[in-house]
């Protein structure tokens, strides 16, 4: 599946989180004016020890952690959250966030069952809005936390 960046797009693989990836991950650091928008990878990480749906996912470039993302599946739902992206600060603008999604979005279209993916981030972060849209998500209004909920439905 060809990246909708184009010719030249970054290469990004997603491995999963495990000892060798750990420390890059926490290490990772976005700028201090998006600190708002999204928890900790050490929040996050801790979280997913303790939920058995989360998908955890380190983004690599070039053999070095760039990123960080997690999501999840519910077992009874036909429906992928992804809930936790960033790209570190030093590595923003190199189009490794739109490579990012692009390969989370062909992972969970690989799930047999999953139709839907939702995403959810805080209305002021103008450039996830641009990122998400650019992939065909749409806005459905504000949840109880007063984050934007954007859908996209995977083709069939």
């Amino acid at each position: 599946m060809s990246s909708p960046a184009g010719a030249g797009a970054p290469s990004v693989t997603l491995e999963p989180v495990g000892k060798g990836n750990r420390a890059a991950i926490l290490a990772l650091e976005l700028l201090p004016e998006q600190q708002g928008f999204v928890a900790s990878n050490a929040e996050s990480l801790a979280e997913a020890r303790h939920d058995n749906e989360a998908i955890a996912r380190a983004v690599v470039a070039d053999g070095r952690v760039v990123g960080f993302l997690m999501y999840s599946v519910p077992e009874d739902e036909d429906e992928a959250i992804i809930y936790r992206f960033m790209i570190d600060r030093r590595e923003q603008g190199r189009g490794f966030g739109r490579a990012a999604v692009s390969r989370v979005l062909e992972e969970i279209a690989g799930l047999a069952r999953t139709r839907h993916v939702s995403i959810c981030y805080e209305p002021e972060n103008a450039a996830a809005r641009r990122l998400y849209a650019s992939f065909g998500f749409v806005e459905n209004g504000l949840d109880e936390d007063g984050e934007m909920i954007a859908m996209l439905e995977l083709g069939g």
